[in-house]
């Protein structure tokens, strides 16, 4: 049998916020999984931290986990926090801060072709 996620064990209940750390002064990630169309990663960033604007080839969606960030997606800024979850469309310029010390699962979706 061939697994289709990683570094995440299998069979238990878990709390995903807890399966990652802060570290000062940075962004830390884990792929949970990563096939041609569905990335699925574990994300923490240090408070001011930030990812700069980009756009994806595929639908973003953020469940924040823990602390608070803002959320740009195009000229639309959010604040968001611990409990919410953003979608943010494809081919759309997106960029993220910590305002806080701050925990989310990103699941991009893309088109195969």
């Amino acid at each position: 049998m061939i697994n289709l996620m990683k570094n995440i064990e299998f069979s238990k209940a878990l709390v995903l916020k807890d399966l990652i750390d802060y570290q000062d002064g940075q962004i830390v990630s884990m792929t949970i999984a990563q096939v041609p169309s569905v990335n699925i990663t574990l994300f923490s960033l240090a408070k001011g931290e930030g990812i700069s604007t980009h756009t994806t080839a595929g639908d973003a969606m953020v469940q924040v986990l823990d602390g608070e960030a803002e959320i740009t997606i195009g000229d639309q800024v959010l604040t968001v926090k611990a409990g919410e979850t953003v979608i943010m469309p494809s081919e759309i310029p997106h960029s993220l801060e910590a305002r806080e010390s701050f925990k989310m699962l990103l699941t991009v979706i893309k088109r195969t072709k």
